[in-house]
């Protein structure tokens, strides 16, 4: 009983999930600034495997393996290498504080610091986190762990997000947004729009929560899903329409769907507002008809698939405090957004800038605006991102950041603090991709193949401020690989090459493709694109814009980059060790001395 108090006391913000489908092996988790507590329940009476991975595969991972023997609980902390094999971690960085079983289960706590300075350890971040799991029927034996078999798998989590309340007050009414027999096209990407109206209400009222409605089975399937504010002066008749997005006999109306007003992405659970914002409903400026976007990603190319998913989302009349609000930052999605192939790491900026939220604020919001959530979304090449942010060209802490990007986990992140944006401050979406194993350019674009480089800001008081990106000019792009002209005007998309010669005729994309890109070449690219003038957007809601929008400027001369806490951490570790062992060794010294001289 006391350590299971220790537990209790220790564990700080309290989550839980189960690792897998069929619910057999359940964690819950807390942590505070300095540790981690785990408690796994799973149905077996042997041991228990748990580990940090850093790609989901068994290789170079940090695990904790434990269980109940004969009523005594154990747990010892391994480390994997390259090659899998398993070894005993000299410095056993996992502290047990309770274990039991009964005729089914066991139970294990445990914890560890977030930090253990130990390289056989995983630093734990607010990054996700592979997690990977096994179990056997049989305890650890003299010689260690016997192979698991089928009993494993991973998950994608982030162990250090706070998360959100799933709580509201019984009876809260809502309303579902929601496919009626879609049949999903048999292809591997496909945008799926239908125009909605939102319930009509004779006073204001705050939608306080949203959470997704996947079909089950169609996890995979529905990889996100945007709801976009359209023409409050739509026909009736435009209600239930659907087709799909982006296509060219997409109907008109879709084209008024510009304002972002929420957001999931895959691996995401439902977001509850805080206690004092949600969305506005109801008046005279609040969205009435309402477009929602869903994206099924289809790689396998399955045929005879029908969905039936979507949002529902939960309002009431008792109102909050500020109406929430959404901004879409980073690199405006477009072809001029390209990567080299071959590339072990590439960086993309797209950059809210300074002139955008000047204007804007100045004119909604002098006092600033609250961000209280994020959401960094990239595509299948995508491997870290950050939403960074500065004030008078100097760094301060990220909104947000994910140094370890799945595809297929994303969510809100919401802020531990919440951050206020001044007018004159600046953004910039940095998105790190892989593109190692590709052959061709790899393209802004709509397709999981394609990429993106965006954060979604939820922030309140809502202003009419929907977008702030940019886009790297594409002259100094084609310039880099030899274009010297292009056929004007301009009447096709991609646009056409005129020279030099072995150009003559190409699109933009074929000769991008055509060139023999190298990892040096690419990275030389790199170092350019991001010192290109570049295309601002600074959009308000609807089709209107800002005055800055379109307007080519530089990128802004930042300052330094903020210092990781965890490398820190670890530097003032090492300088105390540091320091005893210099302590120890001057002492040692001097006792022989001291000897040698009595002895003289």
């Amino acid at each position: 009983m006391k350590l299971q108090s220790r537990y209790q006391e220790s564990s700080g913000v309290s989550k839980k999930t189960a690792l897998d489908v069929d619910g057999r092996y359940n964690i819950k988790w807390g942590f505070d600034e300095s540790t981690i507590t785990f408690e796994v329940e799973v149905e077996t009476r042997g041991y228990i495997g748990f580990g940090l991975s850093p790609t989901g595969a068994m290789s170079s991972s940090d695990i904790v393996i434990g269980g109940v023997l004969s009523g005594s609980p154990y747990l010892l902390d391994y480390y994997t290498d390259s090659n899998r094999k398993v070894h005993k971690d000299a410095l056993q960085s996992y502290q047990l504080l309770y274990g039991r079983e009964n005729d089914t289960h066991t139970v294990l706590a445990f914890s560890r610091n977030l930090q253990t300075c130990d390289d056989n350890d995983k630093v734990i971040t607010g990054s996700t986190v592979r997690v990977i799991w096994a179990f056997h029927a049989e305890d650890v034996r003299v010689s260690g762990p016997v192979y698991h078999g089928t009993n494993r798998g991973r998950k994608s989590l982030r162990l250090l997000n706070p998360g959100t309340s799933s709580s509201i007050p019984a009876g809260t009414a809502f309303f579902d947004l929601q496919n009626e027999e879609v049949p999903v096209p048999h292809k591997d990407t496909t945008y799926w729009c239908q125009i909605f109206k939102f319930p009509e209400l004779k006073k204001k009222h705050h939608i306080i929560r949203i959470e997704p409605m996947i079909q089950k089975s169609h996890e995979n399937l529905v990889h996100h899903i945007l709801l976009y504010q359209c023409d409050s002066d739509l026909n009736k008749s435009e209600i239930n329409r659907r087709h799909e997005c982006y296509h060219p006999n997409m109907p008109d109306s879709f084209f008024t769907c510009e304002t972002v007003l929420f957001a999931w992405a895959i691996g995401g659970e439902g977001f509850t507002y805080p206690p004092h914002v949600g969305m506005s409903i109801g008046t005279s400026i609040d969205p009435v008809y309402v477009q929602m976007e869903i994206h099924f990603d289809n790689p396998s190319l399955q045929r005879g698939i029908v969905d039936n998913s979507g949002l529902r989302l939960y309002y009431s009349p008792s109102l909050r405090r500020y109406d929430a609000g959404v901004i879409e930052t980073g690199v405006w999605v477009s072809l001029y957004h390209m990567l080299p192939p071959g590339m072990q790491d590439y960086i993309t900026e797209g950059h809210c800038t300074q002139e955008c939220l000047q204007e804007s604020l100045d004119s909604e919001m002098p006092s600033g605006i609250h961000v209280f959530a994020v959401l960094l979304h990239a595509h299948l090449a995508g491997r870290a991102i950050r939403a960074r942010h500065f004030r008078q060209q100097v760094e301060l802490q990220p909104l947000a950041s994910d140094d370890q990007f799945d595809f297929n986990f994303q969510e809100f992140q919401p802020l531990s603090q919440e951050r206020i944006i001044l007018p004159g401050d600046s953004l910039i979406t940095e998105c790190r991709y892989n593109t190692k194993g590709r052959m061709n350019m790899t393209w802004g674009g709509l397709s999981t193949l394609d990429e993106m480089c965006l954060s979604y800001l939820l922030y309140y008081p809502r202003v009419n401020l929907t977008r702030c990106e940019s886009l790297p000019e594409i002259i100094g792009q084609l310039k880099f690989i030899g274009v010297k002209e292009i056929h004007e005007p301009v009447t096709t998309w991609p646009f056409v090459i005129k020279s030099p010669k072995k150009y003559s005729n190409l699109s933009f994309t074929e000769a991008m493709d055509k060139y023999k890109w190298t990892r040096k070449r690419g990275k030389a690219f790199n170092d350019i694109v991001r010192k290109l003038p570049m295309n601002v957007r600074c959009s308000k809601i609807g089709q209107d814009e800002w005055s800055i929008q379109g307007v080519i400027i530089s990128p802004p001369e930042l300052k330094s980059e903020q210092t990781s806490a965890a490398v820190v951490a670890c530097r003032n570790v090492s300088e105390i060790q540091c320091g005893r062992s210099l302590a120890l060794l001057l002492t040692a010294c001097l006792l022989l001395i001291l000897q040698t001289c009595l002895h003289l």
